[in-house]
């Protein structure tokens, strides 16, 4: 089974190239910064986060949809499978690549959260919204007396 589920930020804007043909399909590049645990220190000091930099590639409607939303810094969290390949460069030397080809595509934060972000740093505080007046603590709108059921959107 080749499955791959990823979170992570967006370490620049979405590379979006159209295909050619009669039916041109866009095509998404962006790379996710994913965090991974440290380890201790060889001094046995604090564990340091680092991370790897997994490529992905989004096609068609996703890859519309990461052009028009994704943005550099945003948390999102994909799924896909893996893809390894090669090719010869310019030089004569082979390469060889690992991405992801994304199947699934969404944001991690919420909106809120995701405009509070500064480049890589972690998001501030979520905003409190105030309940609204009519809502009582149970989750349900007080009615006020004298609404008629038909009034109500169900009977």
């Amino acid at each position: 089974m080749n499955r791959v589920i990823l979170m992570g930020r967006l370490t620049r804007d979405p590379e979006v190239r159209y295909s050619q043909g009669e039916r041109s399909m866009a095509i998404a590049r962006y790379t996710l910064a994913v965090d991974r645990r440290g380890r201790r220190n060889q001094d046995g000091g604090d564990q340091q986060q680092t991370a790897d930099f997994i490529n992905c590639v989004a096609f068609d409607r996703a890859g519309e949809f990461a052009e028009r939303y994704f943005r550099q810094g945003m948390r999102v969290l994909v799924s896909g499978r893996l893809q390894t390949g090669s090719y010869v460069n310019k030089d004569g030397q082979r390469v060889y690549t690992t991405e992801v080809i994304l199947d699934d595509q969404e944001f991690a934060d919420s909106k809120g959260q995701a405009s509070d972000m500064s480049g890589y740093g972690q998001p501030s505080a979520p905003a409190q919204r105030p309940a609204p007046a009519s809502a009582i603590g149970d989750g349900f709108m007080n009615i006020p007396d004298g609404v008629e059921d038909e009034g109500l959107p169900f009977n």
